[in-house]
């Protein structure tokens, strides 16, 4: 299989700017703590360019998630790409993958995560829950194609599995609890797979 990246929709000059100031701001500073003064003053627009490139206070934080999310599938293609084979080593591929995003983009761990932490349950018809919802689904979903493709029992199973170990060392990686949770993850990752193997049973 092959890692879908977003297609999105390419932004003016100005809207570049905003989308790349608030993705910054709220990554580090997060969601409630950045005014859209705050986004504009950084990014050198005025509110109204803001607004007008976006609509809402929301839909920047929908726009930030959905970008994010895209340079995370293009740097998982990339890592998938060097295992083209099927099997164990290219789902623990995921791992490796996230290992060398979170230290180059994830130092406070997953944005969906620290999204979903700041607006409520999810009940309340909040525009960015269904963002961060379809981004878990879909990384659930790829863990099931690898496995599958991996000759996995129980591929389905086992991909929550995998994503359990993965939404994990994410919180890790922010909560700073212990260093390299992603190694840890895949090491408890390998042995599941490898017990899963038909030729194991």
């Amino acid at each position: 299989m092959t890692v879908s990246v977003p297609d999105l929709a390419p932004l003016t000059p100005g809207a570049r700017r905003v989308l790349d100031a608030a993705s910054r701001l709220f990554y580090e500073r997060g969601i409630h703590a950045v005014g859209v003064d705050t986004i504009a003053e950084a990014a050198g627009v005025t509110k109204k360019t803001l607004y007008d490139r976006f609509g809402s206070k929301e839909a920047l934080v929908v726009s930030y998630l959905q970008h994010r999310d895209a340079r995370w599938r293009a740097h998982l293609a990339a890592h998938l790409a060097r295992v083209p084979a099927p099997g164990p080593d290219r789902v623990l591929a995921v791992f490796d993958a996230a290992t060398a995003w979170s230290s180059e983009n994830g130092a406070k761990g997953c944005s969906a995560i620290n999204a979903r932490a700041e607006i409520g349950d999810g009940h309340d018809g909040h525009p960015v829950f269904p963002e961060i919802a379809r981004q878990k689904v879909w990384q659930l979903d790829l863990f099931a194609d690898l496995c599958s493709e991996a000759g996995i029992v129980n591929p389905g199973s086992m991909a929550q599995r995998m994503m359990l170990l993965y939404e994990g060392a994410l919180v890790t990686v922010g909560m700073e609890t212990f260093a390299h949770p992603f190694d840890v993850a895949r090491d408890v990752s390998r042995s599941l797979l490898m017990l899963a193997l038909p030729a194991a049973r």
